[in-house]
């Protein structure tokens, strides 16, 4: 059997880079997907060296912002690939601020492309998983989409929307032996947090019982779980990796 093929958006950096040479080391023909990640001569550089890539895994452009970019990119890989197994979307941004600040550009965007974008991907993938009567497809939410937290109501919305999706897809795809699952990150070591005020990091450690940031190998860990054949009989379901962070 030819290897599964893996589709990570977001994959040019941080939890992204972390999921796709994860599953590449789990033997999978992945495919990073993100914004001018092709002209990444740095990624290239890495997945060449990488001996578990095998020289098959492919780079592509994705702007998720877009419906065209989204489809464009899928039918390119599906051209190539024939197929695809394995949909992680990590793709993501923030946009903070109180609720009374929020313009309706921030409330948008933030909701667009967290939660629309992982949508428009999935019914990219759907109709040959529905086919193939196999399929893994695993979101990337937060901890704040289960907790909340001030100053991010459209980060959290978005990502409580994730979760809904997960649960409402996993009834509706069962039957066809397509799982769907959702990852939710706590307080992870990237460059989104390496920005925060020493006092903020101090402060969120200070609710983590782990006492420690997590690392995007963590993440990459449960997803590379998810997406294997030992997880056939897991739908439906939030795994939080966190660090105790919320229980």
């Amino acid at each position: 059997m030819s290897k599964r093929v893996a589709l990570v958006t977001g994959a040019s950096r941080g939890i992204g880079r972390a999921i796709a040479f994860s599953l590449c080391h789990a033997g999978l023909d992945v495919v990073f997907a993100a914004r001018g990640v092709e002209q990444n001569e740095e990624l290239a550089a890495e997945i060449g060296g990488c001996e578990s890539c095998g020289g098959r895994s492919m780079r592509v452009n994705l702007d998720v912002t877009s419906p065209d970019s989204i489809k464009e990119a899928f039918t390119r890989v599906l051209k190539e690939k024939t197929r695809i197994d394995v949909l992680v979307n990590n793709a993501g941004i923030t946009r903070d601020g109180l609720a009374v600040r929020t313009n309706a550009a921030d409330w948008d965007g933030v909701l667009d492309l967290n939660l629309g974008e992982s949508f428009r991907c999935i019914q990219q993938v759907l109709p040959g998983m529905m086919r193939n009567r196999w399929g893994r497809i695993i979101n990337i939410t937060s901890v704040v989409g289960q907790a909340g937290s001030a100053g991010q109501a459209n980060y959290a919305a978005s990502k409580a929307g994730m979760i809904g999706l997960t649960k409402s897809l996993a009834q509706e795809l069962g039957s066809r032996g397509v799982t769907v699952n959702a990852v939710s990150p706590g307080y992870i070591d990237t460059d989104m947090t390496k920005g925060l005020p020493e006092e903020l990091k101090a402060k969120i450690l200070g609710q983590v019982p782990l006492g420690r940031m997590g690392q995007p190998e963590d993440i990459a860990n449960a997803v590379k779980f998810l997406a294997g054949d030992e997880a056939g009989y897991i739908t439906g379901q939030v795994l939080a990796v966190n660090g105790g962070m919320y229980m």
